[in-house]
Parts: structure tokens; sequence; C-alpha cells
């Protein structure tokens, strides 16, 4: 079926591994922006500030943390924008994206040098959080097995261990996401991946002052963590004015650049009739949109994959790879 004539529903393709956190918190606030309209006048546009979105995580019912309207939000608005904790780029992508923000580039030839690019100076001065660590080990090793063992998420382990080896995060950024469920078994299958990080720093000679941190324990944890909060990102270049465009724009773009973890989208939960979609235009920051009108007190839900899926093949695909059984309203009518 063409993607022009799927119900909006089904073009929420966020194959991200998001699950439901919990807290005894009962609010969060958050200082993302959201996008507003351009003042009118030189003196209102020097007084404007970025304003926060008009939503905020509060405890559900039944889903742990979920992220609410604090006022009325029309279909087609821009909730908020969120940037990545961490990006990587897929290793089929890493020779046509922009090795920061993932904006995809024109792919090296076999004359030109098989090393990384950066779309702009802003991005390449941006990557030093990372790429300044990186830079000084041997990646072939840990690459190669991540490749022929059809992995993606070490390869966000690994950069984000680059960054807090050189300070610009610490250690238990991502502690805060909920994490996955490990069986002694799947542990047994990381600790390859975890020695190849480990002795690519150490060959390196960075020192345990720089890596005490880095232990099975951490580089478990937060595997854990990325496997189901991590965005597989899809890009739709270009811009587009009104949801279906955009919306189709994000099926057409079929394969992922890469993946990515952020901090308040992880705070949506699931539903197969979403009223909020995400999407990436250009790079990896995403965009939160409204599909429909949305209610002052109302939650916002995303859908976790695609949407256009048969009732059976979706409460299989949550169960296995979210831990949960959905009964939002589509489900518990047997759609």
């Amino acid at each position: 079926m063409s993607p022009l004539v799927l119900t909006l529903s089904s073009y929420s393709r966020c194959l991200s591994r998001f699950k439901i956190l919990r807290s005894h918190n009962a609010f969060l606030y958050f200082s993302s922006t959201a996008t507003t309209a351009t003042p009118p006048n030189h003196k209102e546009a020097q007084s404007s500030r970025p304003t926060p979105p008009p939503i905020r995580v509060a405890v559900t019912g039944s889903a742990g943390r979920g992220v609410f309207a604090i006022r009325r939000i029309g279909a087609g608005d821009t909730i908020h924008t969120a940037k990545p904790i961490v990006s990587h780029p897929s290793l089929s992508a890493i020779n046509s994206v922009c090795y920061f923000c993932l904006t995809k580039m024109r792919p090296f030839t076999e004359s030109q040098s098989q090393d990384v690019s950066f779309c702009s100076e802003t991005c390449k001065e941006s990557s030093k959080v990372f790429y300044d660590v990186e830079k000084k080990a041997d990646w072939l090793a840990f690459d190669d097995y991540s490749r022929t063992q059809g992995l993606k998420y070490p390869l966000l382990v690994k950069r984000l261990a680059c960054m807090v080896i050189s300070g610009a995060v610490p250690a238990d950024i991502v502690d805060i996401l909920q994490p996955a469920s490990l069986t002694q078994g799947m542990i047994l299958k990381m600790e390859e991946g975890f020695c190849l990080l480990r002795n690519a720093f150490a060959k390196a000679n960075m020192g345990d002052e720089h890596t005490s941190f880095l232990t099975k324990q951490w580089y478990t944890a937060v595997l854990a963590r990325i496997h189901i909060n991590a965005f597989r990102i899809e890009l739709a270049g270009g811009v587009y004015e009104d949801l279906l465009s955009l919306a189709a724009a994000s099926v057409e773009a079929e394969t992922a650049v890469g993946n990515a973890i952020y901090m308040l989208p992880s705070f949506y939960n699931h539903d197969c009739d979403p009223n909020t979609h995400i999407i990436w235009i250009g790079n990896h920051d995403a965009k939160l949109k409204a599909l429909c009108d949305i209610d002052e007190g109302e939650e916002l839900r995303i859908c976790y994959i695609d949407a256009s899926m048969s009732f059976d093949a979706r409460q299989s695909l949550l169960s296995q790879g979210f831990g949960f059984k959905c009964n939002c309203r589509r489900c518990l009518s047997g759609d």
C-alpha cells in the first residue's frame, strides 16, 4: 500500500526502544523549547524568549510516568524539539552522513579518504566532546564485532564512554531511564563487546583515572537502558508544512541513518492509535508534533512500532521487544 493512502496513525513508525519509567516524584518539568510564532516587530523580537513546551511529566495511573498537556495543543503543532544525549550513525551510513548530527551528505568515493566527515564547522567543533577521545583509539575490532553481530547499540555505548572520558557528561547520565530486564545469557553475550571497548581504551594508553567508570556493570547497565530507549532515526529531508507530507517523507526515507537517545521523549508512553508523532527533518534533532487536537490534561502518547501492523503482530512485538502488554483503546477493541 502506498504510504500516501495510509492513515496518519500508521505513520507513527517510531522504532524507539521506549519503556515506562517509574518514580515517586509526582511532577517533573523540562526546559526544552517549543516552536513559537515570529514576533511582529523588532522590539518584541528583542524581548522574546524561548518558551517551555506545553507539557509536564507526571505519574500516570497505570503506566509509570507519562507526558501531559498543560494547555490545549492544536493538530499539527510542534510540541517541542529535543537534542540527543548521544547519537551515532549506522555503520552502513557512516560514509554518507555527518558524524555528529547525521545530516545526509554525499557518499565518499573510492579515491577519497575514508575518514569521517562533518556537514559544518559547527558540527566538527561540537564533536570534540567525543571525537578527540575516540580518534586516539583503534576501533577496528570493536566496529567489526558490531558489524558481524548485527549490533548497533554498542556504538552508542562507545560514543557515550568517549563523552564521559572527555568530561562532557557524567557517567550516570542515562541512569534515569528505565533499563530492559536482562537475562544472564544476555549479559554473557555483552561481555565480548565490553572487553573490546575496554581494550581499545587500554591500548590507547588511557589510564584508570579516565576509565575507572568503565566496568562491566556500567557497560551492561547503559546497554540495558539503550536497548529500550534508543530511537532509530529515519530522516525526512526538506521542509514540510503539513503533517501528511511530513509523515510520508519519513516513510519514504526507508533506511535508518543512525540511532540516538533522548531525555524528554523517553517519558512518552505508547499507544497504537497515538495523538503525537516524532520525526527527524534533516538531522538528529527530534520534533514532537501533535497528530490531532489535544486537550489540557490529556496524556500525549506516541507509537513505538508500525501502527499499521495487525493486533496480534503489535501485541507480540510490544511484549517481546518492550516487555509489556498494550491495553490501549485500539487493542482493547481487538483492532
